[in-house]
């Protein structure tokens, strides 16, 4: 039986046109029509007449490791389940399930779970796998175990791309290996966005990972050859070469806020990934959680190795905006490009990252100082804020 929700009074925001306040119509999971007015029955309305609120396409979080006491490395259904169903609660209605340096066998068994998983009503949606790592540099391996990082290997990729059921979508890498030149254009070949990142090269290096057809930065400054000016490194590359979009964790602690500021400018909206980078102690108490067998300490702000080494974030999607937004001054338009439409156009998406006839119903709703009230997942309410 098909459902239907109408969202009226909302202001409507997108990546390329001018935001409206108007309404939308929801029915069987897909949005079937968008206008200024429309003077329908649905089974269940959101009112947002003189509340203030935007709706924005679903939050894409294309890197994130786990949430809620979860972790995707875990290698449960309960472990993605958890994930699932906490991440709407700060808008988000999709992901990359992130994997990390770990052994063949901890990541075929990760790998083989998220073949078999599919999202529920109200979880938000799994697009597919962030393999990060482990072709990676131990020179830059920050929180990602060093014993188990390994050269590119086509032939390992290969046998974990089909125990995933073809569902890896971004591999990080580090480009300098003598094997990653070939292993780039290899992926590239298959579909498969190649992302720098855990990197020591020279901006030469990256240079070459471009033209082999690396796309995309991991986590931008963070565990990456840095700017000098005799050397600009992995940071300079990504910050000068048009082709390459970079993930940002803005928490203004992986990145001083300046810094974001720096690649909101260089850069553009058109070309920033928001992503959280988030553990599994995000949305629990302070305490020690495990990232990869190893203790890491958790605050209320950060994440951290015994060593002070930061072990992913405890970042929301929710608190990313509103950190970017207030450094930048940015419009609708650059937070829709920077939260899902970018991720939606480097993952081939074209059901998602915009709020038209025909899209999948993933609708993040929120209020003034974008705080979010209200997220649908594929046309089912997934979350509510209490006290509306």
């Amino acid at each position: 039986m098909m459902k239907s929700i109408l969202i009226s009074g909302i202001t409507i925001a997108d990546a390329k046109e001018e935001s409206f306040v108007g309404d939308i119509l929801i029915e069987d999971g897909v949005i079937t029509r968008v206008a200024e007015k429309l003077d329908l029955q649905a089974d269940s309305y959101v009112d947002a007449t003189g509340k203030n609120w935007t709706a924005f396409p679903g939050f894409i979080d294309i890197h994130i490791h786990g949430a809620a006491g979860h972790d995707v490395m875990d290698g449960t259904p309960e472990a993605l389940n958890g994930l699932a169903s906490a991440l709407p609660k700060e808008g988000t209605t999709s992901f990359l399930a992130t994997t990390m340096t770990q052994t063949d066998e901890a990541i075929s068994a990760a790998l083989q779970n998220i073949r078999a998983f599919n999202a529920q009503d109200g979880q938000a949606e799994m697009l597919g796998v962030h393999l990060e790592g482990p072709f990676i540099s131990d020179k830059r391996a920050g929180a990602q175990p060093i014993e188990h990082i390994i050269t590119p290997s086509l032939p390992l990729f290969t046998k974990w791309q089909k125990l995933s059921g073809n569902q890896i979508r971004v591999v990080t890498l580090a480009p300098e290996t003598a094997t990653g030149s070939k292993f780039i254009k290899s992926l590239t070949d298959e579909g498969v966005t190649v992302s720098i990142g855990h990197s020591d090269a020279t901006f030469e290096e990256v240079q070459t990972a471009v033209r082999c057809g690396a796309k995309h930065v991991t986590h931008l400054y963070n565990q990456m050859s840095p700017l000098h000016h005799r050397n600009p490194g992995v940071v300079g590359a990504a910050l000068l070469e048009d082709e390459l979009s970079v993930e940002v964790i803005a928490d203004f602690i992986h990145s001083h806020p300046s810094s974001v500021e720096l690649a909101f400018r260089q850069k553009g909206a058109e070309k920033l990934i928001l992503i959280t980078d988030a553990m599994r102690a995000k949305g629990l108490s302070a305490g020690v959680y495990d990232l990869g067998g190893q203790d890491v300490q958790v605050t209320e702000k950060d994440a951290r190795l015994a060593d002070g080494t930061l072990a992913g974030s405890i970042l929301t999607m929710e608190k990313a905006i509103q950190n970017v937004q207030s450094i930048t001054r940015c419009g609708l338009k650059e937070l829709v490009s920077m939260t899902s439409a970018n991720a939606a156009k480097a993952l081939g998406l074209s059901n998602k990252g915009e709020l038209k006839t025909g899209m999948d119903a993933d609708i993040a709703i929120v209020d003034e100082n974008f705080t979010v009230q209200l997220t649908i997942c594929r046309g089912t309410i997934a979350y509510k804020k209490e006290n509306q």
